[in-house]
This record gives C-alpha cells, sequence and structure tokens, in this order.
C-alpha cells in the first residue's frame, strides 16, 4: 500500500534567479489559461477535459507563443484539464454552479522531468536556464514533519513552486510503501487504542494511561496571540499590520507543530500497545459539548486527529469514532459500569458503587475505546473479538480481562 505525505520546503533562491522563475510563474500560468479558454464551452456537455484533446488542440500554439520547456507546457495543460473536470462534475453530477477556471496565483507544477532533487538542494526547470536553490531546514528538526518524511525512506515525487510575499515554498509529495494488515488476523481481531480529547488540562489521554499534551499551553498560546493582535490592530498602522501577520504566522507553525508533536505519540503509544485501531470521541458531540467555547479548541481537535489517520496509516492502523454517551460518567471497571453524574469531580472519578478510583479522563478513554469494541461485536464486524488496550493488558467486548504478559 502507497502512503503519500506532502512536504513544504523554504526555498533560499538567489536574487538573480528571481526574475527567471517569476517569468516561470507567469508564462505557466498563461499556457495554463490559454488550456482552460479552449476547453471551456457554456454547456457542461461540452466542456473538454481530455488531456490528448487538449494536447492536440493547444500544444502547438503555447510552444509557439511561450518560452517553456515541453514538460511545463505539460504540466500546465493536465493543470488546466483537471481544472475544467472538475467544473464539469460540479456542474453535471452534483447540479452546482461553475465558471470557467481562472489561473491567477503563482504555481509551477513541476515532475521527474523538470526537478531534481539533491542532498542541499533542488534544481528546477524554467524559461531559461535551469535554477538552482538550497533548502532552508528547520532550525530545529527533532519530530517536524520535514524530520519524518525528507529521508531516504521515502521516494520524492511532483512537486508545486510557490511565492508568498517574496519568499518561494517547494511543496512535495513523498510516497513510501508500507505493508496492509487490513486482512490479516492481527487486525480482524486487533487491539483498540481509545484516545478522550479536553478543552482544558491534558490534551488527549488514553485507555493505556498515556497522558499526552497540555490543553491549557495550547489555549494560553492561542489567548496570547488574540491580545497582541488586538492591540495592534488597535494601533492601525502599517507596520502593526506587518507584524499582525508576522505573529499570526509565528502561531501557525507553533500550533501545527505542537499537534504534530502529541500526535506523533499518540500513534506511538498505539504501535507500543500493538493496536490496530485508534478510536476518537466523535468530533460532532465535541463541538456540541464546547459549543460556547473556542472555534479554536474545535479547530485543535479536527487537525490533531487528521494528524494522527495520516501518521496511522504507514503502520497499517485504523482511525475510527464512537459517541461517547455518558462515559464520563460510567465506571469503566467492566465488572461494575455503574453510571451516575456524581461519580466523577472535575479530574478524579470515584464510583459510588464499587469504589473504583481512577483520573476522570482515563476512566472516559477506557470506556469510550470498549464501546467501539462493543460496537464491532453487535454489527457483527470481522473485528467482534478485539480488546481494549488498557496500563495493564487488554479487554474484550465482554469485559475480559488479559494482562499485559499474557497478550503476545
Amino acid at each position: 500500500m502507497g502512503v503519500v505525505r506532502n512536504i513544504q520546503i523554504k526555498l533560499d533562491v538567489s536574487e538573480d534567479d528571481h526574475k527567471t522563475l517569476d517569468e516561470t510563474f507567469e508564462q505557466f500560468r498563461q499556457a495554463a489559461q490559454h488550456v482552460a479558454d479552449h476547453g471551456w464551452n457554456d454547456n457542461p456537455y461540452e466542456i473538454t477535459d481530455t488531456k490528448n484533446t487538449l494536447h492536440d488542440d493547444t500544444y502547438s500554439d503555447v510552444r509557439d507563443k511561450l518560452s517553456l520547456q515541453s514538460s511545463l507546457v505539460q504540466s500546465a495543460r493536465n493543470l488546466a484539464a483537471t481544472a475544467l473536470g472538475n467544473c464539469k462534475d460540479r456542474i453535471i453530477k452534483d447540479g452546482e454552479k461553475a465558471s470557467k477556471p481562472e489561473f491567477k496565483g503563482t504555481v509551477v507544477v513541476y515532475n521527474g522531468r523538470t526537478i531534481t532533487y539533491n542532498d542541499d538542494h533542488v534544481s528546477l526547470a524554467t524559461v531559461d536556464d535551469r535554477v538552482t536553490a538550497e533548502y532552508v531546514t528547520p532550525v530545529n528538526e527533532e519530530g517536524t514533519p520535514f524530520e519524518d518524511y525528507w529521508t531516504d525512506e521515502w521516494e520524492k515525487g511532483e512537486a508545486t513552486l510557490h511565492k508568498r510575499d517574496g519568499t518561494y515554498y517547494l511543496h512535495v509529495a513523498v510516497k513510501k510503501e508500507v505493508e496492509s494488515d487490513s486482512t490479516d488476523e492481527q487486525t480482524q481481531n486487533g487491539v483498540v487504542l481509545r484516545v478522550d480529547l479536553n478543552v482544558d488540562g491534558y490534551l488527549a489521554v488514553t485507555s493505556t494511561g498515556a497522558f499526552l499534551g497540555n490543553a491549557d499551553c495550547l489555549n494560553h498560546k492561542r489567548d496570547e496571540y488574540e491580545r497582541r493582535r488586538g492591540n495592534l490592530q488597535q494601533t492601525g498602522t502599517r507596520s502593526a499590520h506587518l507584524t499582525i501577520k508576522s505573529i499570526g504566522s509565528r502561531f501557525a507553525r507553533w500550533s501545527a507543530d505542537y499537534l504534530h508533536r502529541v500526535s506523533k505519540a499518540l500513534v506511538q503509544e498505539a504501535v507500543e500497545n500493538d493496536c490496530t485501531a485508534i478510536a476518537f470521541e466523535n468530533l460532532k458531540n465535541i463541538r456540541e459539548r464546547i459549543s460556547n467555547g473556542s472555534k479554536f479548541q474545535q479547530w485543535a481537535f479536527r487537525e490533531l486527529q487528521r494528524h494522527v489517520e495520516y501518521k496511522a496509516e504507514e503502520y497499517g492502523i485504523d482511525v475510527d469514532d464512537v459517541k461517547p454517551h455518558y462515559t464520563s460518567q460510567r465506571c469503566s471497571h467492566s465488572e461494575c459500569s455503574f453510571t451516575h453524574e456524581n461519580n466523577r469531580d472535575g479530574d478524579e472519578f470515584k464510583c459510588l458503587k464499587c469504589g473504583k478510583e481512577l483520573h476522570s479522563d482515563y476512566n472516559a478513554a477506557r470506556n469510550v475505546g470498549w464501546r467501539l469494541v462493543q460496537h464491532w461485536l453487535k454489527s457483527g464486524a470481522e473485528r467482534a473479538t478485539s480488546q481494549l488496550a488498557l496500563k495493564s493488558g487488554t479487554v474484550n467486548a465482554n469485559g475480559h480481562f488479559r494482562p499485559t504478559a499474557l497478550r503476545r
């Protein structure tokens, strides 16, 4: 099974090459627009989006008018053909409105014939000679997407070159072949890691007792950013506006890196416990639970789950979600399951019936993971004998506990 990731890399481009790259952006845009203009028709059934037909109709004209080499002309044609096809599908299949594609941004699509990756730099085809640009790698590479995916294990493929605020960025698709465990006995009868997400305290708590991240820290950083942005907006100067953009970019990078680190730790927890599935609280339920809370918190939960999904895919681990009704009030001890709102008091959970004492988030994590296992059992899924991963072992849908020593 092929796993694909997209990595953004900042490039150090010599000022002498800026003009050449900027002209390449413009000619690539013109080429794509020429193809889009030719393929467009107000009658959606008459829109031409077949690459071979568009190539025959437009290739010679583009080559005569522009300085783009053959491979870049074909990339521009492919970009336009995809855009035309998307418009056609929206109108015909989805019944939506769509207008002719207009290419206005700065982008060039590179393939194996127009880009060459080296250890510390990249070589790009342009309207003139090739341009060489060095990679600007993160100062602290540890735990970043660059460190994880910019390795020999991942094959570098197609890339798009962009320019934002005078800086050039390369978005590279990297691919790795991984073994899929979806048909083996381990996956069909696997172990579930449950993850409970929180708006304060620990950001994520697992059924195995791992307490990861700090929601308070995340929210504090957000509040600090909002306070600074508000003060700068009141200033209203051009310098203040530029500073707002700068601190916004810094905060976005910090948030993305923070969620990346937590998601990496979650997947590692699943791997170390031989889990074949990770269960999250249903995101719709989270939105309802914090409907009066910050949209940022909702975004953070959504991004964290997205990060976990694509990282887990590399290990053949499924990611699912369930509706956690009363899981914060229910005793997770398999022989009890007593549910009462007074069982939980803040971070403390103490069952009024059996006396079981746990961290409340840990208790909730155990409950929802167990609920997913029971869901698989009731639905007749092939993973009906799956188990929930706990600190000291696993428990199946019938409540039978197996200590870690006997699990392997």
